[in-house]
């Protein structure tokens, strides 16, 4: 018979309700009887004790809120009559020791990627266009008309009659306009186009941030090759990305290729130029085939969105259990979301191996912090609706949660955004909790997988690299099956423990790596990038 309560630490005072509990239920947890004083739907929490105004509430063994007026046992937490709270942090307070997973099965093991001669191995091969400035946007766009429809075997445009001549190997621009059948397929790559509303108009400081982060997806080992276009007069100049290419690798053995409209005549001529050469490029990458590689290659973003009250105790701690594996055998988990760590920084401080990135990690999240609450808001008001309405009724509470991705290995890199990975464990990086801002910052800084958990639903993608989005609750997983990769909803039921979900999890994400399974939101063709300007965005 599946549980209808469950607490996630002996010393939390408040239980998860595993499904719907109507008032006057009697229900037997842990040789206790709990009366239900009110209905109390799947996923919200309620009372374990009973609770006097101001006392303070624990979940995940630490502080998530505390009772605005007196809540009986048995009685279901709101947000009418619980706020947010969480503990001060001010030091470091003690180095916590680490029981790694046993990784007999996995230190051997390898996936099948494109190696870069920098060393790192990407899980897909793509050639990527983008601009430097929003002005250029319209040229990206026609750039992909002509090159999606036509490597796809689309049909009729100048620039795509171009193209289809040099695929052919005919070197005129123009034939008579006849239509011709590619004689050449592209099967090792992927050309992907972003877009984005910066580079120009805003402060200098965004501009200088977008570039290392535009930098940082050229670095990432995804990535074959890179277009890209400026048009020669915005903030963003072509010297500020070479500067930010020169200091994430000044050796970068890549090809970039860079175009400035305002020197290069009509759009047409611009485009065709942008045309024969980039096509010179992707047909080289596209002569890049896959080899085996180890998973310690493999940089696993970790990502929550649309999050349930199921989430902090299937999904996410699964998905920590399979960051703990990867750490172990000398991978690269990253972490990110800070507005989402609220209420737990003592224990990542702890967990940080290095004194300074103890301090450092403390340093960012008082700076997000304190501009959040100058622009009228702050870590508290993070719950979005749909969080509320699946019962994460205060940010410490859904931070608890979402900080069980991260598992409970060492943390080795405190990262602030647009920063790259370069060391072996669990890194954590500075990004908002927006879904897409975060997803971008973490390719941004190498990131070749993401995994993504979700109780709600979430269609977000990234260009370069794949999404997988794992349910927290089967119910989800059966109403969006073109969205979900993985269900976690046995662990609910009480079918599998957290540590064999983890290990499917990690098995799943190295088919992907290795090319046997394509990602749901890559089928979705969901190529989301939302750059972070460093103004408040929650």
């Amino acid at each position: 018979m599946q549980k209808k309560l469950i607490k996630v630490q002996a010393e939390d005072n408040v239980a998860i309700a595993l499904v719907d509990l109507v008032q006057g239920d009697r229900v037997q947890y842990e040789g206790e009887e709990i009366n239900i004083l009110s209905d109390t739907k799947a996923k919200h929490k309620i009372a374990f004790v009973d609770l006097d105004k101001e006392d303070q509430i624990f979940m995940y063994g630490v502080l998530v809120g505390k009772a605005m007026f007196p809540i009986k046992r048995g009685d279901v937490l709101t947000t009418e009559n619980v706020k947010h709270q969480s503990d001060l942090v001010t030091k470091k307070t003690r180095t916590v020791s680490w029981n790694a997973p046993d990784i007999s099965k996995w230190k051997d093991r390898t996936f099948m990627g494109y190696h870069r001669p920098d060393g790192q191995v990407g899980t897909q091969n793509v050639w990527l266009f983008f601009p430097l400035v929003f002005c250029e946007n319209r040229n990206i766009e026609v750039l992909k008309e002509v090159f999606e429809k036509e490597l796809s075997m689309g049909k009729e445009r100048k620039q795509r009659q171009l193209l289809r001549n040099l695929i052919n190997g005919n070197d005129a621009d123009f034939n008579d306009g006849k239509a011709e059948t590619s004689s050449e397929t592209f099967d090792n790559v992927d050309v992907k186009f972003i877009t984005h509303q910066g580079g120009c108009g805003g402060i200098r400081q965004d501009s200088q941030t977008l570039a290392k982060l535009l930098a940082g997806y050229v670095k990432n080992p995804n990535v074959a090759g890179a277009t890209v276009l400026s048009l020669g007069c915005q903030n963003l100049q072509i010297d500020l990305l070479k500067n930010a290419l020169n200091d994430i690798d000044p050796n970068l053995n890549k090809p970039v290729l860079i175009y400035e409209q305002q020197q290069m005549g009509t759009v047409d001529e611009m485009l065709n130029t942008i045309i024969k050469d980039s096509f010179a490029g992707i047909k080289a990458a596209n002569a890049i085939e896959r080899k085996p590689a180890s998973i310690s290659k493999l940089k696993m973003g970790l990502e929550c969105g649309g999050s349930d009250g199921f989430s902090g105790i299937s999904a996410n701690p699964a998905l920590g259990y399979a960051s703990d594996i990867l750490a172990a055998v000398g991978g690269s988990p990253i972490l990110s979301e800070f507005p989402e760590l609220c209420g737990v920084e003592q224990e990542l401080v702890n967990r940080c191996v290095n004194d300074e990135d103890a301090v450092r990690f403390m340093k960012l999240m008082k700076a997000y912090e304190a501009s959040a609450e100058a622009a009228g808001s702050g870590f508290d008001m993070n719950p979005s609706p749909g969080n509320i309405k699946d019962g994460l009724i205060t940010d410490a509470m859904k931070s608890a949660g979402a900080a069980k991705k991260g598992g409970t290995s060492p943390i080795v890199a405190i990262l602030d955004y647009g920063e790259y990975v370069t060391k072996p464990g669990l890194n954590l990086l500075c990004t908002p909790g927006n879904d897409v801002e975060s997803t971008t910052g973490m390719v941004g800084s190498g990131a070749n997988i993401v995994v993504f958990t979700t109780g709600l639903g979430t269609p977000t993608g990234n260009p370069i690299a794949p999404v997988l989005k794992v349910s927290s609750n089967t119910i989800l997983a059966e109403r969006m099956p073109d969205i979900i990769d993985i269900d976690t909803g046995a662990v609910i039921r009480g079918e599998k423990t957290i540590q064999q979900m983890g290990e499917e999890i990690l098995e799943y994400v190295v088919m992907v790596a290795s090319g046997e399974i394509e990602a749901k939101a890559d089928v979705l063709g969901q190529d989301d990038f939302i750059p972070w300007k460093r103004g408040v965005s929650l």
